[in-house]
């Protein structure tokens, strides 16, 4: 099994986001092993792009903030590296397409590998251009994880069918953002990746609630949170890990449950 298909094997995954470097990597780290102690199935760490188109203020503000900081992708690798002698949960990645072009994309898959990451998520990547990628994926054993948007609806099936690892439903239009209430048809889309599919599917975009995360972990396989996180960071800075890890520990109690 794959570790991030570990990740759904218990039931319904609870799955957050952190934006690495806001406000520094030590705070980056003191976070996610609050995230990980308080139950997160699987955890996503942002690397922070100059541009990032799929992201909302709260997200935008984080990146520019651990930009100016002055993270970079190696000192990101070496922070995850630092974390692997600790954590065993499924980690991925989530960036633009620029940064691991930038990079070198078989060094930056490559680096992933060995540092255990287990997954890729770009969400600027269209599915007609993944084959860049996910050759170089296969061929270290990272999996490139697909993204299904409400406006993906003739190709649903099409990307379902070639996905690996787990398949992140994006919940609405737009960019990513807490949302009171989230009007997408989720279920017809869940029903649509199911039929061409045996590879798990969680729902992100505008979750901040227990109730929204088990609503819509109960419609999929897992929920994702991001801005309700970065935004709490936001908030207690360096002192972050607490508040983060009791938050989480409300969303994984919820998904949980079910």
């Amino acid at each position: 099994m794959s570790k991030i298909k570990e990740a759904f094997a218990k039931g319904k995954a609870f799955i957050p986001f952190i934006t690495c470097g806001d406000p520094d990597l030590e705070t980056t780290k003191a976070v996610v092993k609050s995230m990980a102690a308080n139950g997160a199935d699987l955890i996503e760490f942002g690397i922070p792009f100059s541009d990032p188109t799929a992201e909302g203020p709260v997200i935008q503000g984080a990146n520019l903030r651990a930009l100016t900081g002055g993270v970079t992708t190696d000192k990101i690798f070496d922070m995850v590296r630092e974390l692997r002698k600790e954590l065993t949960l499924p980690m991925v990645f989530m960036t633009y397409a620029n940064v691991v072009f930038s990079y070198d994309a078989d060094k930056f898959i490559s680096t992933c590998a060995e540092i255990g990451i287990d997954g890729l998520i770009l969400p600027d990547l269209p599915y007609e251009e993944k084959e860049e990628f996910s050759d170089i994926c296969k061929k270290y054993g990272v999996e490139l994880i697909s993204l299904i948007a409400p406006t993906s609806e003739n190709r649903v099936a099409m990307i379902a069918r070639e996905a690996e690892g787990f398949i992140y439903i994006v919940s609405s239009l737009g960019v990513t953002g807490v949302r009171s209430e989230i009007r997408t048809d989720i279920s017809s889309l869940v029903k649509l990746v199911r039929e061409n599919s045996s590879v798990p599917c969680a729902v992100g975009f505008g979750i901040s609630t227990p109730e929204q995360a088990a609503k819509m972990a109960g419609i999929s396989d897992g929920a994702i949170v991001g801005s309700a996180i970065v935004k709490l960071i936001a908030q207690y800075g360096k002192e972050a890990a607490g508040p983060v890890g009791e938050y989480v520990k409300s969303m994984t109690d919820a998904v949980h449950a079910l």
